[in-house]
């Protein structure tokens, strides 16, 4: 008898799930124990066993789509059973070709399948938070021959950017997102297929789970993303450097021009080490360097700017970034619906700067200030769980592990990593965790696993001279620390005036979990860890 599987929960917080890869196709003969697809999770890619021995009879969720737990994922079963009765009582839509029925209309009919060999590449869910994507570069143009492992195209998330590479091999028959657009998940994002298939029709009646897909237009052998009248780098006609997101982040980071380096990569593609083997020549400047400071201890940010003349008006639209989106999207829901309100304190950094010049001398050691402020938080969060908590309609959520997030400023906008049981963490692993975090961060290389979960967050512009600033609270946390810069200046200590160092803190909370006197008291115990950096020892 056919055995219906489903798409099974992977993991704890798993609602729905993308097949990655099928292993096995219709027709095939599987053994228990056999890997039938790799399926995508909120959290990791997994292989998927077969518990049942058969006939894969039907695949109901095709390579790249998502669907919910519990979707009809295939039936197995004896070679040649009928399975309509299965069919007509499942909670996916039937692909299959029998079933395939076409529209008494006087519109093109919906085609009954694929052509043979033909598979439709959809935009795929990069990130557990992703609705739409962005490709940012093709490496691939209509025409070009696609082997398994090929990196198709780079897709701009709300998270980063990612290298998406092929799961199928044959010839790149159609792109149905052009370089700089946005779409969906699941709209059709390529065909591949063998070299001279007819594919009229397919893209415009491709389907998602029984919905049509967003029309795209084909393109045409004049709009291929690649030119190759560039001598040195290989652009996009629109005139994006064709280059890897690693290796445009080291000629950032080295204030190289990546228009005067020589591509070895695909299709004249600038790769890491083309770059790090990179030797400047003199080339008449087109653009002003300037040298921006960073979050963390590593070399200012070099931004490229366009040279303007004197007198001329000129300004460049930049199209809004997944990232960007998402941040604004997020924050203005936080304003707006969390009733936040601000606690400001000052607070003497003498002592915890003896203490850090101190801990700085053991070798292989470095510790900054705003590590100093995190290990503080971590253990007040413990003396104050109320600072600590969710809220939700139904409840509050009082969190007794301690999760920070660190806010840091990258190209596209801000990501928050998260140290996970910060308070079970020493100063010099706190260090460690948040240089490697942020390192991430900068290349675009975070999982999303390490942007979640954070139950308090601590954002720092000190490091830019700003004394002291609101934040808005990163939901669904409930307070979030602004931290200033350290300053030196006139103040009173036993009755007399001497030179002191002081630095602002001020505390956003969502009124509907933090009262005013609970905040206060977090205040209090952060400054008597910070002023007395011994105590944090105890």
């Amino acid at each position: 008898m056919a055995t219906k599987i489903t798409m099974p929960r992977l993991s704890d917080t798993m609602t729905e799930g993308t097949v990655a890869t099928w292993l096995k196709k219709v027709g095939d003969k599987v053994s228990e124990g056999d890997i039938l697809a790799e399926i995508e999770t909120d959290k990791a890619t997994m292989e998927f066993e077969a518990f049942t021995a058969g006939t894969l009879l039907h695949i109901g969720i095709n390579e790249g789509e998502t669907a919910p737990v519990d979707s009809l994922l295939a039936i197995i079963g004896k070679e040649g059973e009928d399975i309509s009765a299965l069919l007509s009582g499942g909670n996916a839509t039937e692909v299959t070709e029998s079933k395939a029925e076409t529209q008494p209309t006087t519109e093109k009919t919906q085609p009954t399948a694929l052509p043979k060999g033909v598979t439709v590449v959809t935009m795929p869910r990069l990130s557990d938070t992703m609705t739409e994507g962005t490709v940012a570069t093709w490496l691939k143009k209509v025409g070009d021959d696609v082997k398994e492992g090929d990196i198709l195209a780079e897709i701009e998330t709300d998270k980063a950017t990612m290298e998406f590479e092929s799961f199928n091999a044959g010839m790149l028959l159609y792109i149905g997102i052009q370089e700089g657009q946005s779409a969906p998940v699941d709209s059709v994002l390529a065909i591949i297929g063998p070299a001279g298939t007819d594919i009229t029709g397919v893209a415009e009646n491709f389907t998602k789970g029984g919905a049509s897909a967003p029309a795209a237009t084909e393109v045409t052998p004049s709009l291929a993303p690649v030119t190759t009248t560039i001598p040195v780098a290989e652009t996009t006609a629109s005139g994006r450097i064709f280059a890897s997101p690693l290796a445009k982040q080291i000629a950032k980071d080295k204030g190289i021009n990546l228009a005067q380096v020589k591509g070895t990569g695909e299709n004249g593609r600038i790769t890491k080490s083309d770059v790090e083997n990179f030797t400047p020549s003199n080339v008449t400047p087109s653009a002003v360097e300037v040298s921006q400071p960073t979050t963390d201890n590593s070399q200012p940010t070099t931004v490229v700017k366009p040279f303007v003349p004197a007198g001329e008006k000129f300004s460049e639209e930049i199209k809004n970034s997944q990232m960007r989106k998402t941040i604004a999207r997020r924050l203005a829901e936080s304003k707006f619906t969390a009733p936040h309100y601000y606690l400001t304190i000052e607070v003497s950094m003498d002592e915890a700067m003896k203490s850090r010049a101190v801990i700085n001398t053991v070798p292989d050691t470095k510790v900054s200030f705003n590590d100093m402020v995190v290990k503080a938080c971590a253990m007040a969060l413990k003396k104050h769980p109320q600072v600590n908590s969710q809220w939700r309609e139904d409840a509050m959520i009082i969190n007794h592990h301690v999760n920070i997030g660190v806010a840091v400023a990258v190209e596209d906008g801000l990501v928050v990593p998260v140290l996970n049981f910060t308070d079970q963490m020493t100063l010099s692993q706190i260090g460690a965790a948040v240089k490697d975090l942020a390192g991430k961060a900068k290349n675009k290389k975070l999982t999303p696993a390490e942007m979640e979960g954070s139950t308090f967050t601590v954002s720092n512009l000190g490091m830019f001279g700003i004394q002291s600033f609101t934040s808005i609270i990163n939901q669904p946390n409930s307070a979030i620390l602004s931290v200033g810069a350290i300053e030196e200046k006139p103040v009173v200590k036993n009755g007399q005036i001497v030179v002191g160092n002081t630095m602002t803190l001020t505390l956003a909370c969502d009124h509907r979990t933090v009262d005013g006197a609970t905040g206060a008291q977090f205040l209090q115990t952060l400054r008597i860890y910070l002023e007395n950096p011994v105590t944090m020892l105890a």
